[in-house]
């Protein structure tokens, strides 16, 4: 009956995925003939594809707070490579990746194809890729980092970098942080963080084979970026996402030793 559950969810992915890759494959024809942005589309498209994506998880998932109206940097914490459907469904939004994700088989060329900005880790200009991010957030589009700059196992936050923040700061947009949990019979999840030496392949098949999970995404009071520096606004949104995912006990600061997240 397990294996039976396991082969019926890796089925229904796989013909997402391929719808995915067809969505793609579609607006590489229309970019041939278009001149305009289509910047726009993608992000429609992304949030459409994300949100078949997500149903096709093993999760159950409530979302509280109110979504943004107008453009802002999404900030949140970062668990798991789930993060980016269950996030990514919500509204359209782009997403800043890691450089190495533009290699992967299938799923970088999907991200590129979404309007993904890749970002090589300990390389580039700070203020080139600041200007970078912040032509997009002026184009009136929002994007979403994770400042820890790498995945967690939910139990505690790492230090959220400011790297990025400067782009907000420039625009002047809001940071809009954004708290999500996994849970399972109440307690944190063990199934869904995506860390370490964990490969995809073995995380997916463990994840599909679990029962489904509970996810909490929490849409936070928005922070001002007016007047302020990148660190402070990087302090600022890590103590919301800490209070909103574990009340008033005390931060704690670990190295980061994973590989899998996106950087800040």
């Amino acid at each position: 009956m397990k294996k039976l559950r396991l082969y019926l969810r890796l089925t229904r992915l796989l013909v997402v995925i391929c719808l995915g890759t067809l969505l793609a494959a579609s607006l590489s024809v229309l970019e041939r003939f278009v001149r305009h942005d289509l910047m726009g589309t993608r992000q429609s498209l992304t949030r459409w594809f994300m949100r078949r994506l997500t149903a096709a998880l093993p999760f159950r998932f409530s979302v509280r707070g109110e979504l943004p109206r107008e453009p802002m940097l999404w900030v949140s914490n970062h668990v798991s490579w789930t993060d980016i459907p269950l996030l990514g469904m919500l509204t359209p939004l782009s997403f800043l990746s890691k450089a190495e994700v533009r290699t992967w088989p299938v799923a970088g060329w999907l991200a590129h194809k979404a309007g993904t900005l890749f970002i090589r880790r300990g390389a580039g200009d700070s203020k080139l890729l600041n200007d970078q991010l912040g032509r997009h957030l002026q184009g009136g589009r929002s994007l979403l980092i994770f400042p820890e700059g790498t995945t967690s196992d939910g139990l505690s936050l790492r230090t959220f970098h400011g790297r990025l923040m400067g782009s907000a700061i420039e625009t002047g947009v809001k940071v809009q942080p954004v708290a999500i949990r996994y849970l399972r019979a109440g307690q944190v999840c063990p199934v869904a963080p995506f860390v370490g030496d964990d490969d995809m392949l073995s995380h997916l098949l463990r994840l599909l084979s679990s029962d489904p999970g509970e996810v909490e995404i929490q849409l936070l009071e928005p922070i001002s970026s007016d007047g302020g520096n990148r660190n402070a606004l990087a302090r600022q949104a890590q103590h919301a996402i800490h209070r909103a995912l574990y009340g008033d006990t005390p931060q704690t600061q670990r190295r980061p030793d994973s590989v899998s997240g996106e950087p800040a």
